[in-house]
């Protein structure tokens, strides 16, 4: 029992950044019905620029201060360089051109800082505490925390704002949002800025756990987008309750099945998803007219 409640707690801490990684598949998907498939590689990226920032010099807060606001001007770029040029074509060059971008952008990292992995301190000197049978890391209580208040922020963001309501109209009819005054292009623009600063967010949060390293992002990128799937693709909520559940799956099967094959759980899940529930948990069915 001890172990379980151990395992439960480090499963959710991971799959809180699973989560934070889907949310940024599933805002853009909403907004420009295309995944990008360099979401995973933004939380690469950030990590990175929080090691470069801490080695020049910079206190830990202003770090990350700096390397969110790299992500954000990361956000606008690939906007702009990836995505609106490509704005009217369909959604397989868009999707072509985000895996284009998420090879340049691991490559580029490689070029300039070399394959070595770089190891990121964490946020408090204390390395955690104990409760009862329980460790819990310091890491990953902050993981979770911010994850929780990153949860009701988009839901007072998007539910109680105009700016919210502004992305919400957008994402669901870009024409009529068009035709109700609302600049659709700044709408997506926002979309992509905020879905980086969230993955980058992800990525400086892991980095602790893990090692900085050029393969992170393409590894969390691949269980945030299982976990988009297994919560129902598009679906805010089934974002953040697939990514958990990837979390707590994978940690209790690497315990009690395999550590060698634990990034596989993940994978079989979301097989039975697809072939039992395809339309993931929240997703409901769509019938079309023969």
């Amino acid at each position: 029992m001890d172990l379980a409640l151990q395992l439960l707690f480090t499963g959710i801490g991971i799959g809180a950044v699973y989560a934070l990684v889907a949310l940024g598949f599933v805002l853009i998907f909403r907004a420009t019905n295309v995944v990008n498939f360099a979401q995973g590689e933004f939380s690469m990226v950030a990590a990175y620029l929080m090691v470069v920032a801490i080695e020049a010099g910079l206190p830990y807060w202003a770090a990350f201060i700096v390397a969110l606001l790299g992500m954000a001007l990361l956000g606008v770029i690939f906007n702009l360089g990836v995505y609106y040029p490509l704005r009217h074509r369909t959604y397989l060059p868009v999707i072509i051109a985000t895996i284009g971008a998420s090879i340049l952008l691991a490559n580029s990292v490689l070029a300039i800082y070399g394959p070595q992995p770089q190891v990121l301190e964490g946020w408090f000197e204390t390395p955690g505490i104990q409760v009862g049978p329980v460790y819990l890391d310091s890491q990953y209580l902050l993981i979770i925390g911010v994850t929780i208040c990153l949860v009701i922020f988009n839901f007072w963001f998007f539910e109680k704002t105009l700016l919210g309501k502004k992305l919400q109209a957008t994402s669901q009819d870009k024409e009529m949002a068009s035709l109700l005054g609302i600049s659709v292009s700044t709408m997506i623009m926002i979309t992509f800025i905020y879905s980086a600063v969230l993955g980058g967010l992800a990525g400086i949060l892991v980095a602790p756990v893990l090692f900085v390293s050029i393969q992170m992002g393409s590894t969390i990128a691949l269980k945030a987008f299982a976990a988009t799937i297994i919560g129902g693709f598009g679906d805010v909520a089934g974002a953040i309750i697939g990514g958990l559940a990837l979390g707590v799956i994978e940690t209790f099967g690497a315990a009690y099945v395999s550590v060698p094959y634990k990034d596989g759980f993940a994978f079989l899940v979301l097989i039975a998803f697809l072939i039992f529930r395809p339309q993931g948990i929240f997703g409901e069915r769509v019938a079309e007219k023969a």
